[in-house]
């Protein structure tokens, strides 16, 4: 028989992926028109600026070609001290005008937004960060494409998810599609670009799984389109290379730690001059056209390393540029690409790596060929093998490396020294990267923290907790309210199960519960314990997940659940506390970093996210504190009238000079000892505080170790100045809202 509801229930699925599918191909599309008009672009300005402004033409690698007839200008040396500093100025007003967001070099912030921001990226973005990147260098700025280019797949990507309505997770899939599909397409490596939007996400050798199909259908696309313009082929040409000496690893474990050393200064450099232009006071406006000016200085000594420089690289392909000339190209590019983008110019940093890498393998390379003709027989194998190695050490994506120089050089046959080159780069230099806003796995990821969360949630159970549950004094459910009374007066319990003679629980209460009936003396010897209890007992059992657990104390905003048999819920084994639950998440958070070596050494100490988060706006400023001379008799008002537990006690300036709580009061002397006390007198004087600019985390650490309901809240100018309070129930409650936002328990 032919079940109806499972076909249609199979044409739904059709139908949805076939969306999807018909969302990527258009991502694909207009990456691919977009990458052709910024190349058209960097052609146009390259042609105005060094063309017939300088009289300069750089060589073009083999895969491209100039778009406009080269000029015959007489060359200018002299106006590189002012083109690039014009395309500064102007890129750093349209930049710090229209899109401040759109400074740098652009993979970053699709990074961020990723993380962030839900994959949504404003959508003038994409705009601004095209004209001003082709501005800075098409000047003679030094900087790659694949900043600008990604930040176009990714804005559309981002912008069509939002106009679709879609969630969040689907804007990020699509803008991670986009990333793919303009990288891919404008340096001629679909492949590589799909892989290089999941894996540049992250700083450890993660791959974003779910983004390589959607990025690998966008990419296919855009580059079809930008070939369909532009002509077919590979990037770069590079003879046969072949690796078939073993004795070579050696020279290339060289290269590698050269290209380790040149990374991080790179990296230190280039990041250097961003924190130095952070500090200059003047507006951003102008910094871009300093760095313009300096970039200038070099390149009137040192032309090749202005603009792309990718036609060096080819001619390094070939071995016809010689060994310090190399040299002085890939330090030469690590200064003017630091000063160019780091300044707050517009561009990419893999274009310029490419030559940094390429230039550093080239001339390692002919050294070695040198000493060593027999093993090294071709220097311009090391020049497919730097540009890897050299990109995978600044970037931490060692993977999607080797794969983009192997399509964009169209030589297949070095992926084993590339391997063993990328591999050892990496692991050198992983505490270091350019792109800074990578995090380094996907549990560190706002992403994906409420996937984890919840996981790691299910995956335990309230039995692991049994160790921390608290044994209770249980309240016979015929107890009157006066022999409470007497009890409560010694006991710290905030909650107090109640059962019958068979001690099976019936109910249970709180001391918010009997609060507004503690002082009554008349109905005392009227009321048993039954009758103040709740019966609606929400309760948890040794073989519940956390999850589930974490959802009941939302509920109510509970702070405790009694734990009962899972065979009979009627007999209680103990109360589990929010915060132990809590406790147990974030220690099982660390166990798994720990066991997968994902933490670095300066997080070690971390235990949550918590830290990150200050309690300074949670604080509660309108605070109820009671004065050093109020009287026994304005205390019991105090109690009687508030349901608040613990007041500050503060002296006739409002300084705070102690706390006092509602077991202080109640353990006092007999009523005629009371008359002549005030709450200076029995107060807490040695007061645990917090600071107002305190972690979540701290808050949390202090009142755990000492059990405390409420913490007062100093400022951090003036320990005795009283800025508001903080108790338990807000942290939690705080916690749990984040959490909540954050889909932390399944919520839409």
């Amino acid at each position: 028989m032919i079940d109806l509801a499972k076909i249609r229930t199979q044409l739904g699925q059709i139908n949805i992926e076939g969306k999807q599918i018909s969302y990527y191909i258009l991502i694909g599309i207009i990456a691919g028109l977009g990458s052709a008009s910024f190349h058209y672009l960097c052609q146009l300005g390259s042609y105005i600026f060094m063309g017939l402004m300088v009289g300069y033409t750089p060589p073009t690698p083999v895969g491209e070609q100039h778009l406009f007839t080269v000029v015959d200008v007489p060359f200018k040396r002299w106006m590189f001290f002012f083109t690039p500093a014009i395309g500064g100025l102007l890129s750093g007003w349209l930049v710090y005008t229209f899109a401040p967001e759109a400074e740098g070099h652009g993979t970053d912030a699709a990074i961020d937004a990723y993380h962030n921001k839900g994959g949504f990226i404003r959508g003038r973005i994409p705009i601004i960060k095209t004209i001003a990147s082709a501005l800075t260098i098409t000047s003679g700025g030094s900087g790659g494409r694949e900043g600008p280019i990604a930040q176009i797949g990714a804005g559309f990507g981002s912008f069509l998810a939002t106009k679709l309505r879609l969630s969040d997770r689907d804007r990020r899939i699509m803008l991670a599609a986009g990333i793919g599909a303009g990288v891919g397409s404008i340096f001629r490596a679909p492949f590589a670009g799909a892989l290089f939007a999941s894996e540049v996400l992250y700083k450890d050798p993660e791959f974003e799984s779910e983004v390589i199909i959607p990025a690998g259908i966008s990419s296919v696309v855009a580059y079809c389109v930008f070939c369909l313009i532009f002509g077919w082929g590979s990037l770069f040409e590079s003879p046969d290379f072949t690796f078939d000496n073993p004795l070579e690893l050696g020279p290339y474990l060289i290269l590698a730690l050269v290209l380790v050393v040149s990374g991080i200064l790179y990296i230190k450099s280039f990041y250097g001059v961003k924190d130095i232009a952070g500090t200059i006071k003047i507006p951003n406006h102008i910094k871009p056209a300093i760095g313009g000016l300096l970039t200038g200085t070099i390149g009137f000594f040192l032309p090749q390393t202005l603009s792309f420089g990718y036609g060096f690289a080819q001619m390094a392909l070939y071995n016809h540029l010689p060994t310090l000339f190399l040299i002085a190209l890939a330090f030469g590019k690590i200064a003017t690409t630091s000063l160019s983008i780091g300044s707050g110019g517009s561009g990419g940093v893999f274009g310029p790596s490419i030559v940094i890498g390429g230039a550093l393998g080239g001339s390692v390379g002919r050294i070695f060929h040198i000493l060593m003709p027999g093993v090294v027989t071709h220097p311009g194998a090391f020049v497919v093998v730097g540009m890897a190695g050299f990109f995978a050490a600044v970037s931490n994506t060692p993977i999607s490396t080797i794969m983009f120089v192997s399509e964009m050089t169209n030589s297949y046959h070095l992926l084993l020294p590339s391997l063993l080159v990328c591999s050892v780069t990496y692991l050198l230099s992983r505490k270091w990267t350019i792109y800074i806003k990578q995090v380094p796995s996907r549990i560190d990821s706002n992403a994906h923290r409420g996937d984890f969360f919840v996981d790691i949630l299910e995956a335990i159970k309230v039995k692991e907790l049994l160790p921390q549950v608290r044994k209770v004094e249980l309240i016979p459910e015929d107890m009157t309210f006066n022999s409470f009374k007497k009890f409560f007066s010694s006991s710290q319990q905030p909650y107090f199960p109640v059962v019958d003679k068979y001690r099976k629980l019936t109910g249970i209460f709180s001391i918010n519960d009997v609060r507004g009936v503690l002082f009554d003396q008349e109905i005392g010897s009227l009321i048993v314990m039954k009758d103040i209890a709740r019966s609606d007992i929400i309760f948890t059992t040794p073989s519940e997940d956390l999850n589930a657990v974490l959802k009941k104390f939302t509920f109510r905003n509970i702070q405790m659940l009694p734990v009962v048999k899972d065979e009979d819920h009627a007999l209680i084994l103990g109360m589990l506390d929010r915060r132990e639950v809590i406790q147990y998440y974030n220690q099982r958070v660390q166990d798994i970093k720990s066991r997968n070596l994902k933490i670095e050494l300066e997080s070690d100490s971390e235990i949550s996210q918590l830290k990150n988060i200050s309690i300074g706006d949670y604080i509660r400023e309108d605070v109820k504190t009671i004065p050093d001379n109020a009287t026994i008799k304005e205390l019991k008002d105090y109690f009687y009238e508030s349901k608040i537990r613990i007041f500050p006690i503060v002296d006739g300036s409002d300084r705070l000079t102690g706390i006092l709580s509602f077991s202080d009061f109640e353990k006092i002397p007999s009523i005629e000892d009371k008359e002549n006390l005030t709450a200076n007198d029995i107060a807490t004087h040695e007061v645990i505080t917090l600071l107002e600019n305190d972690s979540l985390f701290m808050a949390i650490k202090k009142i755990n170790e000492h059990d405390f309901f409420l913490l007062p809240v100093v400022s951090k100018h003036d320990p005795k100045k009283l800025v508001g309070v903080i108790s338990r129930r807000d942290i939690m409650s705080i916690y749990g809202n984040i959490a909540m936002k954050k889909g932390l328990f399944g919520a839409t």
